[in-house]
């Protein structure tokens, strides 16, 4: 029975001291707040009673509540997906072709480029030749059938009746302008066809490097015949730069920091939150001291001792899989696959972090009562208490599930109020034990006041006409009954804080002997 409840245990003696008093008592009750000494000497409380003086002090109200004890932070470390690493290696090769078609196509450009300025050179000596041995008076007999294609003017051939030396040598020099031209057009045609090949190669290899890229950031360390072949047991804590699983014999190891990795770390990547986490932790680790968000030379050196120290080949790279990156230290409450499993995507292993906690499912109407930093009492289940505070305040509320699941009559269940979540932090967390899971009660303080006028919970009287009072002694050792009002109940320290006329600082009041 608290001090709360212990008033009412006086409502039959005030009962009978207000018969005992007669008429004029009755009537300083019924005003309710009279300080009329009684007509008696004293007021027989029949049972043991001591004083307390009425005084000014800072109060507040506590709320014990249902709550959970474990460790914070659950997660779900999972396999990414991604291609296996010979899907890189198909992505290589075709880049390798590619780059291989490009180059024979650009050979080709430069030797057809070649023979077309050749050609473009013979034609225009063949042109010059056909001028000089078709000048002359021989010009204006130029025949037709041996004009090339285009001549005019000077550029015609002669075949005048006289000097049948010339005649021939226009005749000829015609057929071989004639033959140029007809080599400059294949010579242009084909290096046209040609630098088309090399467009083309050119954009093909262009994908095909992109495809490398992709492919080697979503590379992972497992591929299609991958088997775990180390698994942590559940209790097993994993600190950074520990290993948390082995795939086919190669450690996936634990870094510190809350991005978890999106890609493979490769040389050439692009910046990123991703590539500055990776490289606190080597600094962090000894492997190396640089800083930043680039994957630098010195990143890649770096990596091939990290990888060195676990036994692994210092390639410089880091597949998606081998690294898992937690905040801070994790302890390993469940474990999905079994060895020899093959590896597949999805969750590995369930963990929490190192740090306990209190969860607390409190009623969304006390949200207001609660605020982060707000000191609590932890009560354990050996019954034992340790303080904690406060880090955490839901802002949004739920509704759980009913507890009456329905099958049978009489109506279903009231449905349970709406609450929040508020989480508690240990200040002695060595105090709490290693229990994965454990229920507790927590005292929250709901309330404050201060510099109240109070006075011990169980100096207060249960009027019988409703309300409460307090026996005060006055000069004399006048006992008589001032009525209050109760404000905040203090429960933990027994106090509570009382407005009333009449009452005041230093006078001293009835409470029962303990």
């Amino acid at each position: 029975m608290t001090q709360r409840t212990r008033i009412t245990r006086r409502l039959v003696v005030v009962a009978l001291v207000v018969f005992a008093l007669g008429l004029a008592a009755a009537a300083a009750i019924a005003l309710f707040g009279s300080t009329t000494p009684s007509s008696a000497a004293g007021i027989d409380n029949g049972s043991p009673t001591t004083l307390m003086q009425v005084a000014r002090r800072d109060l507040s109200s506590q709320t014990e509540v249902s709550a959970t004890l474990g460790y914070a932070d659950p997660a779900t470390i999972v396999q990414p997906s991604g291609i296996a690493p010979s899907a890189v290696e198909q992505a290589q090769g075709a880049a390798t072709t590619s780059a291989g078609q490009l180059a024979s196509a650009r050979a080709a450009l430069t030797a057809d480029s070649a023979t077309l300025a050749s050609a473009t050179a013979l034609l225009a000596a063949d042109r010059q030749k056909l001028s000089v041995d078709c000048a002359g008076d021989q010009a204006g007999q130029s025949p037709s059938a041996a004009s090339p294609q285009g001549a005019s003017g000077a550029d015609a051939p002669s075949s005048g009746s006289g000097g049948s030396g010339g005649s021939g040598a226009c005749a000829t020099d015609a057929q071989s302008v004639s033959s140029d031209q007809q080599a400059l057009t294949q010579a242009a045609a084909k290096v046209s066809t040609d630098r088309q090949a090399v467009a083309s190669s050119t954009a093909a290899l262009a994908s095909a490097r992109a495809a490398v890229i992709s492919a080697k950031a979503s590379a992972t360390s497992y591929g299609p015949s991958s088997t775990y072949t180390l698994l942590p047991a559940v209790g097993a804590i994993v600190r950074r730069d520990g290993v948390l699983y082995e795939i086919s014999g190669e450690p996936v190891v634990l870094l510190y920091g809350p991005v978890a990795p999106w890609r493979a770390f490769e040389p050439g990547m692009s910046p990123g939150r991703d590539v500055a986490e990776l490289n606190r932790n080597l600094k962090a680790l000894g492997f190396g001291t640089s800083l930043g968000d680039a994957y630098s030379a010195s990143t890649v050196a770096a990596v091939k001792r990290f990888q060195a120290a676990h036994g692994l080949s210092p390639t410089g790279s880091l597949l998606l899989g081998s690294l898992v990156f937690a905040p801070g230290a994790v302890r390993v409450t469940a474990v999905t696959p079994t060895v020899g499993a093959a590896v597949q995507p999805g969750p590995v292993l369930t963990t929490t972090s190192t740090a306990r906690e209190v969860t607390i499912a409190l009623d969304a109407g006390q949200q207001a009562d609660v605020a982060v930093g707000d000191p609590v009492a932890i009560t354990l289940p050996d019954n034992s208490t340790t303080p904690g505070r406060v880090t955490y305040v839901g802002t949004v509320a739920t509704t759980p599930p009913s507890s009456d699941q329905g099958g049978g009559g009489g109506g279903g269940g009231a449905s349970s109020s709406p609450t929040i979540e508020v989480d508690v932090t240990p200040m002695d967390p060595a105090a709490t034990g290693r229990l994965d899971q454990a229920p507790v009660n927590v005292s929250i303080t709901t309330g404050q006041v201060r510099n109240a006028l109070v006075v011990p919970v169980n100096a207060l009287l249960a009027l019988s006409s409703g309300g409460y009072a307090v026996e005060v002694v006055g000069t004399g050792g006048v006992h008589h009954l001032v009525a209050v009002h109760t404000g905040l109940f203090d429960d933990a320290d027994g106090y509570v804080q009382v407005t009333g006329g009449g009452l005041a600082v230093g006078q001293r009041v009835v409470v029962p002997s303990e």
